[in-house]
């Protein structure tokens, strides 16, 4: 199977083995004899024992044994990497240490809006662009939070370039920690320092300044970076997978997020519709077992419902591939690539009809 592109990023709704096929592009990729390295959100315990990162931490890349090629596996942890930038890019080790010791970024900063997205933004471009694999396999939270991963390079521009940081870097408090606003009211510059210690807390008004202005020279590598990321994900060499579930309640979804991805002008590759039941043909016999088969029998007729209406609504040119459901979900080396051999011929099938 031919990916066609140096960075392949795997994106759709939670709950459709997003991330399990992932790997298994992953296995497929680097048994073709591409170095590979997967990135990954949060896979599930069997998932994380299958590939051999079950006691990952810290963004650590784990060779993968036993795949016929070269493949790297990794966990992606936001924290990890925000505390990887303050001791790379911080201007000297004091800077360093009123950071990393500052309790505002200890306790609130790694789970603020944005931040953990945009710091999965920083850690793919840091792989990226060190060279060290010859493809990289993505995969992406579920879709609302997929959709800030993507954005997050635009957001954290827009913040830098908004008033708002110049407030923040403002010199809001004085030598002894009082408010400068305040200091020269006297009795009643106390009072509001007390009510806004009662209402706010004080230590975290100053833990908040003394964060934004020790991080400050930090901030324009950080729109460097986010525009060359922008750059990246919207390269010749990067390529969007689209998973999602069968049935017709998944199409408006899919739809949607096609049509984002467009929007930001990001190169679509297949849509996979994964899990989809078989059709069963025949009629159900009256045994006690019959509840059961007239369930399944209707989940295959939505489920093909579902294909037939989703390929009229997309462009026709854009590739939608089933993938069946199941037996069992992937628990090892052997079950994911099969899998990935299945992915790579239904791939294969559907580029064929399509030229």
């Amino acid at each position: 199977m031919d990916l066609g592109s140096r960075l392949t990023v795997v994106v759709g709704s939670g709950g459709v083995g997003k991330t399990t096929l992932a790997a298994a592009l992953g296995l497929r990729s680097a048994a073709a004899g591409v170095n590979t390295l997967v990135m990954t959100f949060d896979p599930s315990r069997r998932l994380k024992d299958a590939l051999g990162i079950g006691n990952a931490e810290g963004n650590a890349e784990l060779a993968v044994s036993g795949t016929g090629g070269c493949l790297h596996a990794s966990l992606l942890d936001a924290r990890a990497t925000f505390d990887d930038l303050v001791a790379r890019y911080a201007e000297d080790d004091e800077t360093r240490r009123r950071i990393l010791g500052n309790s505002y970024y200890r306790h609130l900063a790694g789970h603020l809006g944005g931040i953990l997205e945009y710091m999965a933004v920083e850690r793919l471009f840091e792989v990226a662009s060190s060279g060290r694999y010859d493809r990289i396999i993505l995969d992406t939270p579920p879709t609302t939070q997929a959709i800030d991963f993507l954005e997050a390079p635009t957001r954290i521009v827009d913040f830098l370039d908004s008033g708002a940081l110049k407030i923040a870097l403002a010199p809001w408090f004085d030598a002894e920690g009082g408010l400068r606003a305040t200091s020269r009211l006297g009795f009643v510059g106390r009072g509001l320092e007390q009510f806004l210690d009662r209402v706010v807390g004080m230590q975290l008004l100053r833990d908040m300044s003394e964060f934004f202005r020790a991080f400050g020279p930090l901030f324009g590598g950080f729109r460097d970076r986010a525009s060359e990321t922008e750059s990246l994900l919207a390269g010749e060499e990067t390529r969007f997978v689209l998973v999602t579930g069968a049935g017709e309640a998944r199409i408006p979804d899919t739809l949607f997020f096609a049509r984002k991805l467009e929007e930001a002008g990001y190169r679509l590759g297949p849509v996979v519709v994964n899990r989809v039941h078989p059709n069963v043909a025949g009629s159900v016999s009256g045994d006690k077992n019959s509840a059961g088969q007239r369930l399944f029998r209707w989940l295959g007729d939505r489920d093909q419902r579902g294909l037939v209406a989703l390929r009229e609504l997309l462009k026709s040119e854009q590739s939608l591939v089933a993938m069946p459901l199941a037996g069992d979900e992937p628990t090892d080396l052997g079950s994911l690539d099969a899998l990935g051999q299945e992915l790579e011929r239904r791939w294969v099938d559907e580029a064929l009809r399509s030229s």
